[in-house]
C-alpha cells in the first residue's frame, strides 16, 4: 500500500434499524488496500447487517461509506456498487449449467448482438489466468470442486474493477488442504494490491491470514486491533463480553463502576481510538475494565437457579435438573461423509445435550442424521434399543424421534394451511379409521397443544402464517411432540424469536426431559445451549471437547472456534471423532494463557 494512500472501504457511524430492532449502533470499519481484515462476532452482531450496507443491498439510515476515499455510488446504482466492492456468499452465486466462461460475463457478453463464443471463452481464459485461477473457461460451472467455484467468483468480482472483496465464510465448505490453497490464492492477490474482509466463525484463520481484526458485539463496534500480538483469549472475550479472560490492568486504565457513573478522568473506551476511528483493543481492555458492578454478571459456573428466571417464572436454563436415566438415544461410530467423523452419543432419560458448533462445524448435519433427514455413511441410530432405519424420517417418526428444524420457514410449516392443520402433520394416522383425517379430532387435538404449548392464535382454524414468529415456532415444536417423541431432536429451536419466547421455548426442552424423554439441542447460541446438561463441542466435523452444566463462554466459544485442542474427559459414552483440531495454545504475542477446557473434565 502507498504511503498515504485512502483506504479501500471506509464506514464510518453506521447506524441501521428494522422497525424497533437496532441492528447497528454507530459501527465503523477501515479496510486499507492490500490488507487482509477480520470481522468477526457472535450470531446477531451486526455482520451480515454491514455487509448489506457496503454492498449497496441496504441504505444505513445514518452513517458514511467512502471507498478509495471517494462517497459510495448512488444507492440503487448497480454497476457502480460492482465497480468498487464485491461480496463471494458462503453459497455459490454461479449459475451450475451454465459454463465457466459464461458465468464471468453473464449479462455483459462482449461482441454485441451475436455472442463470439470463440472470443469470450478467450476472453475469460485470459482473465482466470491474470488471477492464476487454473480452471478451463468451457467447462460447466457445476463440475468445479466448491474451491474452483469461489476461485471463479472472485475472478468475476475482480473483472468488474472491484479491488475490494467480502469472503463470507469462504472456508465453510472447504477441507484443509482447499483452505490452503485458498489462502494462499488470497496472499497473492493481497500483495498485487486488493482489499479483502474476511467474514469467519474459525478465528484460528483470523490468525493465519489477517492483518486486522473488528469485532462486532450486540450491534456494536467493540474492538479492532492487529492480529499480531492480541491474546487469543482477549478476542473471544471481546466477543462474548467475557471479562475474566481480560489481564490483568494498570492502575491507569482500572476504574470501578462508581468512578464509571461519575464520570472519572480515566481514560474510556470511547476515549482511545486510532485516527480513523476505530476503537483499538488498548480501548476494549478500559471499556471492559470500566463496567458496572451489576453489569459484569458472577461467572457461569456460579450462577444460581433463581438468578436465572424469568420474570415471568418461565423455567429457564439453570433450572434443577434431574439426575439422567437409563440410554434412550445411542449412536455406534455414526458418520457422514463430508458432513462429521464417527462419533458415539448416549444421551440419558431426563437429559439434554448441546451439540454446539458454528456454521460448517457439523453439528447440523449430525441432527439432521438422528432424524433420518441425511443418509450415514456409518454407523448406527439407537432408540431405546430399537435401530433407526438409515434416512428415513417416517422411521424415526415411528422409532420415538421428534424433530424441530433448523428453518420454520422452508422446512417446517406449511404457510397457508392451518395452526391445526401443521401441528398435527406427524400425527395423521392417528386423527381418523382407515386413513382418514377427521376435521373435528383434528381440531381437538391442536386445541390440546395449543393449550399446552400457550400459543398466542384466534383457533386451530387460523392460518399459521398469520402468527408471529414465536408462535409459529411453537407450532413446529408442537408438531415434533404430537407423537409424545422419545427423543426430540431441535437444531437452533430459537432462531428468530423474542426473548419471551425464546424462555417459554427451551423451557419446553427442558419439560421433555423432565418427563423421562431425552433431548438433544443443535445450536450456535449460547443461551440455547445453557438448558443443556452436558455440551460437545464440534468444530471441522469432530468433537472437539465436552461441558458439564456451568460452562463460562469464553471456554465454549473458544471450543465452537477451533481455538481449544481436543482433551480427553475421562471416560467417554460419547466416543470422540479421532485427532482434534485447533490450536492448543490460548495466546499470541507471548500472552500466557491456560486451555480453554481446563477446570471442565467431569
Amino acid at each position: 500500500m502507498r504511503p498515504g494512500a485512502p483506504a479501500a472501504v471506509h464506514a464510518e457511524g453506521i447506524v441501521k434499524r428494522y422497525g424497533p430492532t437496532l441492528a447497528l449502533d454507530g459501527v465503523g470499519l477501515t479496510v486499507r488496500p492490500g490488507e487482509a481484515h477480520a470481522l468477526v462476532g457472535r450470531n446477531g452482531a451486526g455482520k451480515s447487517t454491514l455487509v448489506s450496507v457496503l454492498t449497496g443491498m441496504q441504505r444505513p439510515d445514518s452513517g458514511t461509506v467512502r471507498f478509495h476515499g471517494e462517497p459510495a455510488p448512488a444507492f440503487g446504482d448497480t454497476a457502480a456498487w460492482r465497480s468498487r466492492v464485491a461480496c463471494v456468499y458462503q453459497r455459490s452465486m454461479v449459475v451450475p449449467e451454465l459454463t465457466v466462461a459464461e458465468n464471468l460475463f453473464l449479462n455483459r457478453f462482449p461482441g454485441g448482438p451475436r455472442i463470439r463464443w470463440k472470443a469470450l471463452r478467450a476472453r475469460a481464459g485470459a482473465l482466470l489466468e491474470g488471477y492464476g485461477v487454473a480452471v478451463d473457461p468451457a467447462a460447466r460451472t457445476k463440475e468445479l470442486t466448491v474451491e474452483q467455484r469461489q476461485f471463479v467468483e472472485i475472478a468475476r468480482a475482480l473483472s468488474f474493477g472491484a479491488r475490494t472483496v467480502i469472503l463470507d465464510e469462504p472456508t465453510a465448505q472447504l477441507d484443509a488442504a482447499g483452505i490452503e490453497r485458498l489462502f494462499g490464492k488470497l496472499r497473492e492477490l493481497r500483495d498485487q494490491g486488493v482489499a479483502f474482509l474476511f467474514i469467519s466463525h474459525h478465528l484460528q484463520e483470523v490468525y493465519e491470514l489477517c492483518d486486522t481484526v473488528t469485532v462486532y458485539r450486540d450491534a456494536r463496534q467493540v474492538l479492532t486491533a492487529p492480529v499480531a500480538g492480541l491474546p487469543r483469549r482477549e478476542l473471544v472475550a471481546a466477543m462474548t463480553a467475557d471479562t475474566d479472560a481480560a489481564p490483568a490492568r494498570t492502575a491507569e486504565r482500572t476504574r470501578t463502576a462508581e468512578e464509571a457513573r461519575a464520570g472519572g478522568t480515566a481514560r474510556t473506551a470511547e476515549a482511545v481510538r486510532t485516527p480513523d476511528g476505530a476503537r483499538t483493543a488498548e480501548a476494549v481492555r478500559a471499556d471492559e475494565a470500566a463496567r458496572t458492578a451489576d453489569a459484569a454478571h458472577a461467572s457461569d459456573e456460579t450462577r444460581t437457579a433463581d438468578a436465572a428466571h424469568a420474570q415471568d417464572g418461565t423455567r429457564t436454563a439453570d433450572a434443577v435438573r434431574p439426575v439422567p436415566g437409563e440410554a434412550v438415544l445411542c449412536t455406534e461410530q455414526l458418520a457422514l461423509e463430508g458432513g462429521f467423523a464417527p462419533v458415539d452419543l448416549r444421551v440419558r432419560a431426563g437429559e439434554v445435550l448441546g451439540l454446539a458448533g458454528a456454521t460448517a462445524s457439523g453439528n447440523t448435519a449430525l441432527g439432521e442424521t438422528l432424524a433420518g433427514l441425511r443418509r450415514q455413511t456409518a454407523g448406527t441410530v439407537r432408540v431405546r434399543g430399537r435401530t433407526v432405519r438409515p434416512g428415513s424420517v417416517p422411521h424415526a417418526l415411528d422409532a420415538g424421534i421428534g424433530y424441530v428444524p433448523e428453518d420454520r420457514h422452508a422446512q417446517g410449516l406449511v404457510p397457508h394451511r392451518s395452526v391445526a392443520e401443521n401441528a398435527t402433520l406427524t400425527v395423521a394416522d392417528q386423527l381418523g379409521p382407515w386413513g382418514t383425517v377427521l376435521p373435528s379430532r383434528t381440531r381437538r387435538f391442536a386445541r390440546r397443544m395449543i393449550e399446552s404449548l400457550d400459543i398466542k392464535t384466534p383457533g386451530p382454524e387460523q392460518p399459521v402464517s398469520g402468527l408471529s414468529g414465536g408462535n409459529q415456532q411453537k407450532v413446529v415444536v408442537a408438531r415434533a411432540l404430537a407423537r409424545d417423541p422419545a427423543v426430540l431432536v431441535a437444531v437452533r429451536p430459537t432462531a428468530g424469536v423474542d426473548v419471551k419466547s425464546k424462555d417459554a421455548l427451551l423451557g419446553v426442552v427442558r419439560d421433555v426431559a423432565a418427563r423421562g424423554s431425552a433431548a438433544v439441542i443443535v445450536s450456535d447460541e449460547l443461551d440455547d445451549l445453557r438448558v443443556c446438561d452436558r455440551v460437545l463441542a464440534l468444530f471441522h466435523g469432530r468433537v472437539v471437547a465436552e461441558y458439564p452444566a456451568g460452562w463460562s463462554d469464553r471456554e465454549l466459544v473458544a471450543a465452537m472456534e477451533g481455538m481449544t485442542a481436543r482433551r480427553g474427559h475421562g471416560p467417554a459414552d460419547d466416543g470422540r471423532a479421532p485427532g482434534g483440531t485447533g490450536a492448543a495454545d490460548d495466546g499470541s504475542g507471548g500472552d500466557a494463557g491456560t486451555d480453554a477446557t481446563e477446570g471442565n473434565a467431569p
